[in-house]
């Protein structure tokens, strides 16, 4: 069970303030505003082209917004490109993963930044590093030694998590983790998100399901035709009003 007791009161890890952002004179987010603390998951749902995963990608520095601002703790910051994001401890992580399939869990750890000594590659230290890392996620994970692409997809997360993590990711953007995933993967996810949740990160969700939003969040926010519908506390919501926010662009009577 995920425990949804976070500290509202600070600062918070994010803001976006309304932003904006149109695609040849369409509007695909309109005066958008979300924010996100320490430690808290936000889920954002939508049908297709609501606009959530543009939105999210202004944090990410995929796309530049036209309009609004960002704060990451309470400072108004730039991110122009993916370059910029990761400066301010934001990482991403898509549901492609970004894997490089025929290296090892080390490998892929560190792929572009390479620990050297004396300027060869320190496998050594590597997995060293990537054990110690995994140890702090996923105690279960025991293939280090083998390429990711005979990892299950469970794995696979764990890897690119551990990757964000240990560059010092302050702030995760998750692009449905869970899809495709069995039942036993899913919760090893689950878990994994408890446990980034415990260390202080603050996540956004980019989902689909709905009960995945409803087990994993602590906070969901809505998005229709480029607009943000509402944001709610999960556990004072049900599936159905999350439902009517999506579909009828509705806001449930208890609103966070």
């Amino acid at each position: 069970m995920i425990n949804r007791t976070v500290n509202r009161t600070g600062t918070p890890l994010v803001e976006m303030r309304d932003i904006s952002i149109s695609f040849g004179g369409i509007k695909a987010v309109d005066h958008v505003s979300i924010d996100l603390y320490p430690g808290e998951v936000v889920g954002l749902l939508g049908h297709n082209g609501a606009g959530k995963s543009t939105l999210i990608k202004c944090l990410s520095g995929a796309y530049q917004k036209d309009a609004g601002h960002i704060l990451i703790n309470g400072q108004e910051v730039e991110i122009s490109n993916p370059r910029d994001a990761r400066a301010q401890n934001i990482e991403t992580i898509y549901q492609t993963l970004a894997l490089a399939d025929n290296l090892d869990a080390a490998s892929n750890l560190f792929l572009g930044r390479e620990i050297k000594r004396n300027g060869i590659v320190d496998d050594a230290k590597m997995e060293a590093e990537a054990r110690k890392i995994m140890g702090r996620l996923n105690p279960n994970f025991r293939k280090f030694n083998v390429p990711v692409s005979a990892l299950s997809g469970g794995q696979r997360q764990s890897v690119a998590i551990a990757r964000a993590v240990y560059f010092n990711a302050k702030i995760l953007i998750m692009d449905e983790p869970t899809a495709a995933l069995g039942p036993h993967e899913t919760q090893m996810v689950a878990e994994l998100i408890q446990e980034l949740k415990a260390q202080g990160l603050g996540i956004f969700l980019i989902e689909h399901d709905i009960h995945n939003v409803m087990k994993l969040c602590d906070r969901a926010s809505v998005m229709k035709n480029g607009q943000l519908v509402g944001t709610v506390n999960v556990n004072e919501v049900t599936d159905d009003d999350i439902l009517g926010m999506i579909i009828m662009g509705k806001q449930p009577a208890k609103a966070a």
